[in-house]
């Protein structure tokens, strides 16, 4: 890897600890190609993304950041798992733990805020936004619903009242 190369690997992560929401940091050591597509294509499906990258260059790319913390966690062979969803990636690389166990956590950084593995556990189970997104609107919408109710309950009220003195009439 020339020069360049490096400083364009250098510039992307940057921008990956600058946009994210969460950054885990696992280690790898014995995944294979396979277990390693699978990982990345959970993280994918999840809104996130999966990076290995040299752990010099990360240390370089971290300088500044808000999530400088998690320099000391990039030792031996390192993957991130990062998402701008909190709690996106910090879910699919608990998930993923808990089925290989190659796949190691280290810890993490959200936003400021190290991470350590019990951390990254606790935001794993945290609800997504799109849980909190749909929580609200299910709020939003019940006062709705039960005005729609209150103002339609009247008027069956007055009809079945009606319809009570309209068949005693019949009867009569």
């Amino acid at each position: 890897m020339d020069r360049a190369q490096k400083e364009k690997v250098v510039e992307e992560l940057g921008q990956i600890f600058e946009s994210s929401g969460v950054v885990v940091v696992s280690h790898y050591a014995g995944l294979t190609v396979a277990e390693m597509q699978d990982l990345r294509a959970r993280a994918r499906d999840a809104g996130g993304s999966v990076r290995v990258a040299k752990n010099r260059l990360a240390k370089i790319a971290l300088d500044g950041k808000p999530c400088e913390s998690i320099a000391d966690l990039l030792t031996g062979m390192t993957v991130l798992t990062y998402s701008e969803d909190p709690v996106a990636a910090a879910k699919v690389a608990q998930d993923y733990a808990k089925e290989n166990q190659k796949f190691e956590i280290l810890g993490g950084a959200m936003g400021e805020n190290a991470l350590d593995r019990a951390g990254v556990e606790a935001v794993s189970k945290m609800p997504s936004r799109e849980e909190l997104i749909a929580t609200i609107a299910g709020m939003l919408g019940a006062p709705a619903s039960n005005i729609a109710g209150a103002i339609g309950a009247p008027a069956s009220n007055i009809a079945s009242i009606l319809s009570t003195i309209e068949e005693k009439a019949e009867a009569a």
